[in-house]
């Protein structure tokens, strides 16, 4: 089990563990999601990223045309 502190500004580090098994790297967007009265840290990764789940994916263009008709 990992620890870290709240400093006085009331920020955390995330320790080294956790951070190499997200593959979380500065300037990377993290979001904060409170569920069930505990909170999760989510990384948010560009679109791209999940290239390799679906190689021939277009992500130019990712939203249904009906989907722009206001």
């Amino acid at each position: 089990m990992t620890f870290t502190t709240v400093s006085p500004k009331f920020q955390i580090v995330i320790p080294k563990e956790i951070r190499e098994r997200l593959n979380i790297v500065p300037g990377e967007k993290i979001q904060f999601v409170i569920i069930n009265g505990h909170l999760e840290i989510i990384p948010i990764r560009p679109i791209e990223s999940y290239r390799g789940i679906y190689p021939n994916m277009d992500t130019s263009n990712y939203r249904d045309e009906e989907d722009r008709e206001i």
